[in-house]
């Protein structure tokens, strides 16, 4: 049987990782300064994380949702406290787009409207309603199309206040990325997510705020929303909530009342997703990776804008984007063949880094020496740009 080839592969196995580092089959080592999507939140393998999985194999690793499973409600209660939104509810799934679905669904229940207000370049997952909502033609198929969602400019107060104040009436939510990832690293302004919370309130929609790979402690704070001092009305997480162990879910403000049936799914909550993602904030509290996130990325950003030949060096946190054109073209791929440095990419220039928020300043100061040695050969030899 074929696999159904839909991703571009780097010709790299990798068969160990530790911390920031990965290893494949060669015994090649590399930087991970991608995490993997965002995934890698607390470092790979960290021991807590690989005894918390460990034990609870031991115990029981599923049983459904029709029986109570105590390992939900001391994730709520920790997830309540660090996040800071302890009132909030929260319901379990397993990926970022189930999450945004799930979150769209109840917005559409609550209000009994069917309109969703998403912005330029957005991403927000890949299954029906998710990628409705997703700024990208090429991936939404035709079955996923539908009149009920509506593109609005990204950071764009004038035209959003603009827009509900001749059709507030019928939203039933406005779903927003903090930092949008696959979009570029665009910063959200603090005015613009001020502005949504004004007038959602004002038109009793819903602000869903997609925390999918901006939140979780990445820019330093819990929700990259949070830096607006705003409180959105349910917030969807994943990608580095578990580590690497598929889990997600959706903090839901006290107002949105629960009705059984309304929301389901099988292995959401399950007893392993339960005892990764307590592992994941057991660490992020105890090693204060938040601030780790903070001071790092603020080391990374002011010296990435002193380097030649990037551009709009952006970003918060553990959360940085910058650009490259002409003879930078094709820096990511020369990163990953030359200097074993694993980056992200955002069409059409865009180098993403969305390292683990463990990241040591010696493994930044790491990456800044391969990068400017890397860009410094692309720039004197052009040759060695194609031979990666």
């Amino acid at each position: 049987m074929k696999l159904f080839n839909v991703y571009p592969i780097n010709e790299i196995t990798i068969t160990r990782a530790k911390g920031s580092y990965l290893w494949d089959d060669a015994g090649q080592q590399y930087l991970d300064m991608y995490g993997g999507h965002a995934v890698i939140s607390i470092g790979h393998t960290h021991p807590h994380f690989v005894s918390r999985i460990t034990h609870q194999l031991n115990q029981v690793a599923f049983y459904s949702n029709s029986i109570r499973i105590p390992l939900q409600q001391e994730l709520a209660d920790k997830l309540g406290k660090l996040s800071g939104k302890e009132e909030y509810q929260l319901f379990m799934c397993n990926s970022g787009a189930e999450a945004n679905e799930n979150a769209m669904k109840l917005a559409s229940f609550h209000t009994g409207r069917k309109k969703i207000v998403a912005f330029s370049k957005s991403f927000h997952g890949r299954t029906s309603l998710a990628v409705a909502v997703t700024d990208n033609p090429s991936i939404v198929a035709p079955v996923n199309q539908t009149e009920n969602v509506v593109f609005l400019p990204f950071n764009d107060t004038d035209t959003l206040k603009e827009y509900f104040d001749n059709h507030g009436r019928e939203v039933a939510a406005v779903i927003v990325e903090g930092i949008q990832g696959v979009g570029g690293i665009n910063v959200a302004e603090d005015s613009f997510l001020k502005k949504i919370r004004t007038v959602c309130t004002d038109y009793d929609a819903l602000f869903i705020a997609d925390e999918v790979q901006c939140g979780y402690g990445r820019t330093g704070e819990f929700f990259s929303t949070d830096s607006a001092g705003v409180d959105a009305d349910i917030y969807s997480m994943a990608k580095g909530m578990g580590n690497g162990f598929p889990v997600a879910g959706i903090l839901i403000a006290p107002f949105l009342k629960p009705k059984y049936g309304m929301l389901g799914t099988t292995f959401g909550g399950n007893h392993l997703a339960c005892a990764a993602a307590l592992a994941v904030l057991e660490v992020i509290e105890e090693e204060n990776l938040m601030y780790n996130a903070k001071s790092t990325g603020e080391f990374l950003t002011s010296r990435l804008k002193k380097i030649k030949g990037l551009k709009n060096v952006r970003g918060r946190g553990l959360m940085i984007g910058f650009d490259v054109d002409g003879e930078l073209k094709e820096l990511k791929k020369n990163l990953l063949f030359h200097q074993q440095v694993f980056t992200g990419e955002a069409k059409p220039n865009t180098i993403r880094l969305l390292p683990s928020l463990a990241l040591r300043k010696k493994e930044a100061e790491e990456f800044l020496e391969s990068l400017e040695e890397e860009i410094n050969n692309m720039v004197s030899s052009p040759n060695l740009v194609n031979q990666a």
